[in-house]
């Protein structure tokens, strides 16, 4: 059976999404990262780079929210888009465009907007700028489309949610005036029962809450390793 490695952030949340919709069979395992079972060794076998979500898939593992999806999507064939060339153009581009901007960038605004030194105003500003740019470009591309790949729900639905539903917390709460678009998406995947249950998994576990000194060790390892 495959195991799925979780706690409740966003990227988590984006295969806990797949899982609910598919109903695909799963043992959940969860793991806290403010108690730092990220760096144990019998994950770091799962996932070298010490992150959560992962899976492993009867001795296979992947890692990382967005190759999980594209792992689960061809392996199950749910969830994607029609077999053609330009839907599966749209589906890796704008699958790696949250990848690589919309997910890192929101992380490092909410790491400086709410944890970081307030006197980092540089670094707050680019990052901020930053994510507002990439949810303007979401914005405009979902004036024009109904989902993220046309006119069909899939993987990369998934993975906007995860990020969008966390953009209040990233960026204010008016972001959702300034890009009704993604607003309009959001609020349509968020009424799936799929992604009720999918937030709910955290549910069933006690993950720690308080970011006390240990958890910021265990969560900005920057922090620890200055402190050695």
């Amino acid at each position: 059976m495959l195991k799925f490695y979780f706690n409740g952030a966003p990227n988590p949340n984006k295969v806990a999404l797949f899982l609910e919709e598919t109903g695909l069979p799963c043992e959940l395992i969860p793991v806290d990262t403010r108690k730092g079972e990220q760096f144990r060794p019998e994950f770091l076998k799962v996932n070298p780079n010490g992150k959560v979500p992962a899976i492993d898939d009867d001795g296979v593992f992947v890692f990382d929210s967005n190759a999980i999806l594209l792992y689960l999507g061809e392996k199950t064939g749910k969830f994607m888009p029609p077999n053609t060339p330009q839907s599966h153009a749209q589906l890796y581009s704008w699958l790696m465009f949250i990848a690589t901007g919309l997910g890192p960038y929101s992380g490092q605004a909410v790491h400086f907007k709410h944890f970081a030194p307030k006197d980092l105003e540089y670094a707050h500003n680019r990052y901020q700028f930053e994510a507002h740019r990439h949810y303007k470009v979401l914005d405009d591309h979902l004036a024009k489309s109904k989902y993220m790949v046309g006119d069909t729900y899939t993987i990369v639905d998934m993975a906007f949610w995860g990020w969008a539903r966390m953009a209040p917390f990233v960026l204010g709460d008016d972001v959702f005036n300034k890009y009704p678009s993604v607003k309009r998406l959001l609020d349509e995947v968020s009424a799936r029962p799929a992604a009720s249950r999918a937030i709910a998994l955290k549910d069933k576990f006690t993950f720690k809450t308080e970011t006390d000194d240990e958890a910021r060790g265990f969560l900005f390892g920057h922090l620890k390793t200055r402190a050695a």
